[in-house]
């Protein structure tokens, strides 16, 4: 929500500087998004006046303008602009001004442009007339009366002279804050909402504007127009009043400054008022030429499915089923709170409008608005909820203002059909409840103000308990709950102090989150970034990953109401995801990036179909860059079950896994040879997946199924004694067949050696003139020691001998003897 600062003074009183306005609205709640200065950078923009214009003599569409400047000042323009007129008066910027641009036609240039004299086709242009465009507006909100051509300035209205300075003379000078309002807050969709919480932060009070009505014209509402609701569960109410002797032109410059600060393009002084009082009230409004309103009945009804409508912006579109329409006696003229159709627009002949302000089923337009693919800032607005009872003031307000323009003059009366009127609800709520949620001792007066401040009602029932009774614009207001988080908020967040959670039990932190964290804390610990990415991800990634058609992987939980085709499933790994940050950072010339992501991941619920899917959880390790290799993976991996307390983690073969480059990747096992327990999946990433992700090297990457890490973890620390005996160490080189994995060798050492081997080490790997081609020669460090005793050779040669016979007879291992 674009809020002008000069605007919000029309309704509370704003003393601060932009600063301090919004350091305190964000303490009270409004979350922040920017503050832009209005207008962009220029210097030395000045009004002037065209006195001139003659035809270029070797262009046709270029102009020489003599323009006065001020001080008896004239200087020569050429100017391609189409509504350059003699007589004009124009925002100039002379030899040495400078324009924030971009020029027409023309790529911005950082920083602006510094003016500078010129020779267009043999004649010399010693400044620029601007358009709004090249004084920094954009283009969306540059009104439609000089989108294509030079700025003409409103000479009467503001009384403007030559020489002035342009920012000054146009009151351009303002801040323009952008609030994120979230969905529950569709009151702050507006100014007034705005103003409301601005006047709360700061105690002041809220102006509303006028919505009297002269009522000039002659007759009643009720002679030129009819209201059916035919489907009442998708129409709350609908307000309506007409006014006549519309004279179409363009709106004051007050209101189109202010339209185009909020982001809107000014068009013609009606449409500007329906939606200068849309952004005024939040309430959305519509217009009809009442010539094209046949009959003179306005039924609210939905569309006949297959059937077509064009709308305002020229498009036919086919109607979905549900679709709410505007018509009248005989055809649709509008899709009720998204858009108008096209031959119900209001055209230069226009004299007699029908204006509407109605309050629609929010949950319709949402569906409505994504099933035809059109967003407007009306369906925006109703999607999360409109007060009904702002149609009567916004409609009164829009009929207000066309009569102190001098648009028209307003039929007396409305018509308003509006089945079941919606009253205000009261809640109670305790103070003592506030006060415990809150975790400070707020006074109960001081409650009782903040509730006032808020245009909140209150009734005191007993010394505790509060009855309160909310605006009918709030209607996230339901609960006492509701009622804390505003006192919470308008007391201030930064004064609530700092306090322990009260009560008389804590149930702890489970051992799975225990286990959880220390994971986190041992990989921070290795060099790793903590990452998090959306559970919602697209049904492309198993093919981005390469997944066969029949993988696990693909059976994916799909979303009813998904926000889009990239995230309209549950994911069930977090491959894809890690993939997407690596890609991310390498594009932004990170050299390496090492990561980690413990995430939920689902599946479909086979066992109870139409049940909620199974939760459970993974690790993802993802790392490129120098040093960040297959080894080191491997390494960070060991150490981390190490300490989680799982020894026997070992590494198995697997050159068949489509997303891992063959030979480089390896199944994650633990447990006992002949039963084991996989874990997951690491190794390099196959370079066309990398190529997917826009990565140019080597990403090596894991996955593991962290919840059976979690069953196996080992929480309870444990210490061991230093040992009393010294230790016996043998080394050994074995000759084996190059097929044969390191891990196995190992495993096996360690299963012969029983309880007296306490370690063995893997220190050299020999491939040479003295191993014969085909076989590789493993030098191991084996220490064995007794835990009661100094052991001698006697005890330990024949475990050492028959660890060597284990490995003869199971890998044809072979002592190495040069």
């Amino acid at each position: 929500m674009l809020v002008p600062i000069n605007w919000l003074k029309d309704y509370t009183e704003v003393t601060e500087n932009v600063k301090e306005f919004t350091d305190n609205m964000i303490m009270s709640g409004s979350n922040l998004e920017t503050v832009e200065k209005m207008p962009q950078e220029m210097k030395g923009v000045v009004v002037g006046r065209i006195d001139k214009l003659v035809k270029h003599p070797k262009s046709d569409h270029l102009s020489i303008c003599q323009v006065d400047i001020g001080k008896g000042e004239d200087i020569q323009v050429i100017c391609g602009a189409p509504n350059v007129a003699e007589g004009m008066m124009v925002p100039v910027a002379p030899v040495g001004a400078h324009i924030p641009g971009p020029l027409h036609g023309q790529e911005p240039v950082p920083g602006g442009i510094d003016v500078q004299a010129g020779e267009l086709k043999g004649e010399m242009s010693n400044g620029l007339i601007c358009s709004s465009g090249e004084l920094g507006y954009d283009d969306k909100v540059v009104p439609v009366a000089h989108r294509e051509g030079i700025w003409p300035l409103p000479e009467e209205e503001l009384g403007l002279e030559p020489g002035m300075d342009f920012v000054e003379a146009m009151g351009l000078e303002d801040d323009v804050v952008d609030f994120e309002i979230t969905p529950n807050r569709p009151d702050c969709l507006c100014m007034l909402g705005m103003a409301r919480e601005s006047a709360a932060t700061f105690k002041t009070d809220v102006k509303f504007p006028p919505t009297e009505t002269k009522c000039e014209a002659g007759g009643a509402a009720s002679d030129h127009i009819q209201v059916n609701i035919r489907k009442p569960e998708f129409c709350t109410r609908y307000y309506a009043r007409v006014a006549t002797d519309i004279k179409i032109g363009q709106s004051p410059w007050w209101m189109q400054k202010r339209l185009m600060h909020a982001g809107m393009r000014p068009i013609n002084n009606i449409v500007d008022i329906t939606n200068f009082v849309m952004l005024e009230y939040g309430q959305p409004m519509h217009a009809f030429d009442i010539r094209t309103v046949k009959g003179g009945i306005i039924n609210v009804d939905t569309a006949e499915p297959g059937s077509t409508f064009t709308t305002l912006d020229e498009k036919e579109r086919l109607m979905p089923e549900n679709v709410l329409m505007i018509c009248d006696a005989e055809e649709p003229i509008g899709i009720a709170g998204i858009m108008g159709g096209l031959d119900s627009e209001i055209t230069e002949d226009t004299e007699t409008i029908l204006i509407e302000g109605a309050n629609f089923n929010g949950d319709n337009i949402r569906l409505s608005s994504k099933a035809l693919g059109l967003r407007t800032e009306a369906s925006g607005r109703f999607e999360k909820g409109i007060d009904p009872n702002l149609c009567k003031d916004a409609v009164d307000r829009v009929c207000n203002l066309i009569e102190e323009l001098g648009c028209g003059k307003v039929v007396s009366g409305c018509v308003d059909n509006y089945p079941k009127p919606l009253t205000p609800w009261s809640v109670d709520v305790r103070v003592s409840r506030i006060n415990h949620v809150i975790g400070e001792d707020i006074p109960k007066q001081e409650m009782i103000d903040i509730f006032h401040d808020l245009d909140i009602k209150v009734e005191e029932i007993t010394d505790d308990v509060l009855r309160v009774t909310p605006p009918t614009i709030r209607l996230d207001l339901v609960a006492e709950i509701d009622f804390v988080e505003e006192v919470a908020r308008i007391h201030g967040y930064d004064k609530l102090p700092l306090t322990l959670p009260r009560g008389s039990a804590c149930a702890g932190v489970p051992r799975r989150e225990r286990v959880k964290n220390a994971a986190k804390v041992y990989l921070v610990a290795m060099g790793a970034n903590e990452v998090q990415t959306y559970s919602f991800v697209s049904p492309q990634d198993a093919d981005r990953i390469r997944l066969p058609e029949d993988a696990w992987e693909r059976n994916v939980v799909e979303l009813l109401n998904p926000l889009g085709e990239e995230n309209s499933v549950m994911r069930t790994i977090l491959t894809p995801s890690m993939l997407e940050v690596l890609g991310r950072n390498y594009s932004r010339s990170l050299e390496a990036v090492r990561a980690f992501e413990i995430g939920t991941v689902f599946e479909k619920n086979e066992m109870e179909p139409g049940e909620l899917p199974i939760e459970t959880d993974n690790l993802c390790i993802g790392m490129y860059g120098e040093g960040n290799d297959f080894f080191m993976l491997k390494g960070i991996l060991c150490e981390l079950m190490l300490k989680l307390g799982i020894e026997d983690l070992r590494f198995e073969t697997e050159s068949e896994h489509p997303t891992y480059h063959p030979g480089r990747c390896a199944r994650v096992l633990c447990g006992p040879a002949d039963d084991p327990i996989e874990l997951g999946i690491m190794g390099e990433i196959h370079p066309d997946v990398a190529d997917v992700y826009g990565i140019g090297t080597r990403v090596c990457l894991c996955e593991v199924f962290f919840n059976k890490v979690e069953d196996m973890a080992k929480t309870e620390t444990r210490y061991i004694p230093l040992p009393k005996f010294p230790a016996t160490k043998r080394d050994i080189a074995v000759v084996v067949d190059e097929e044969v994995h390191v891990g196995d060798i190992e495993q096996a050492i360690r299963e012969t050696g029983g309880d007296l081997l306490e370690a063995v080490l893997l220190f050299d790997i020999y491939r040479g003139e003295q191993v014969e081609e085909g076989k590789k020669s493993l030098a191991f460090g084996m220490v064995y020691r007794g835990a009661d005793r100094t052991l001698s050779d006697s005890e330990v040669e024949p475990v050492h001998e028959k660890v060597l016979l284990e490995l003869k007879n199971r890998y044809n291992a072979v002592l190495r003897e040069v």
